[in-house]
């Protein structure tokens, strides 16, 4: 594609992309910036969560804890899908409803980190309920931040991730599968939702860091997000997976050496 075409698909991403870092930012600054916070679910009681939502609900308290993870992650995550939308924009030039498919890809990719999303908040909500039963765990927290940061550290060199890395890098395979009249109306929504897929598989791990510092935490969403964003879209990307692997193994190891006791 030309460069021109793939600058204004940045130009209609970026946007969307800024908005919702806006929308985050303040929704962060009201009242019901709580719902942004994972903790919110483990820490205090769905109840005390409800009577805080308007109108007491909930149902109205779940789905906003469920709105903000998607507008995390379509605040993070929409620059990293740009090599897919580029393909995808060339293999419709000519279709009709253009827009609406590239939307339908859009809405799948947000789909599988929706579903992802749902798997890590009951998993969190299980450790958490872990936690509370283990005194010596209520005392010693930081074991599952060194926990997590080794996790995160380790899979930058698993050979899962790199193979899910270069799928979201070149994904003109999958492009090319979901495409034809054969497919469907739905095979835009079965690509993006392949595509997420792919990209959890990528990000799954860096992602958990959100559940050890907080979804709140803007500052290291943004941060994640851009070196997402380099890892899948410019040249050099898949060469940084390692080094901020280094850098979480050697977190890990600090964390734990700060708790290790000093000998007099």
């Amino acid at each position: 594609m030309h460069p021109l075409h793939r600058w204004s698909l940045a130009a209609v991403v970026l946007p969307l992309c800024l908005a919702a870092w806006g929308v985050l930012w303040i929704w962060d600054r009201s009242p019901y910036g709580r719902f942004l916070e994972h903790g919110g679910w483990t820490e205090v009681s769905f109840g005390a969560l409800c009577s805080v939502a308007p109108g007491g609900s909930a149902a109205l308290a779940a789905a906003l804890y469920v709105g903000g993870w998607v507008l995390m992650c379509a605040a993070m995550m929409l620059p990293t899908t740009l090599p897919l939308l580029v393909l995808f924009h060339r293999a419709n030039a000519r279709a009709r409803w253009r827009r609406l498919r590239t939307a339908m890809v859009v809405a799948g990719y947000l789909i599988a980190w929706l579903v992802y999303g749902v798997v890590a908040h009951a998993a969190d909500w299980l450790v958490h309920t872990g936690v509370t039963a283990v005194p010596w765990l209520v005392v010693n927290g930081w074991v599952i931040g060194a926990a997590v940061l080794a996790v995160a550290g380790a899979f930058q060199f698993s050979s899962l991730k790199y193979q899910c890395l270069d799928k979201c890098r070149t994904p003109l395979a999958l492009v090319m599968r979901h495409q034809g009249r054969r497919r469907g109306a739905l095979a835009p929504l079965g690509l993006g939702l392949w595509h997420g897929v792919y990209c959890v598989g990528c990000c799954w791990a860096l992602m958990l860091l959100m559940f050890a510092v907080g979804t709140s935490s803007l500052g290291l969403m943004f941060a994640l997000g851009v070196f997402m964003a380099v890892e899948k879209n410019l040249p050099g990307g898949r060469r940084v997976g390692k080094p901020i692997g280094a850098a979480l193994l050697a977190g890990a190891a600090v964390t734990v050496a700060a708790q290790v006791p000093v000998a007099v």
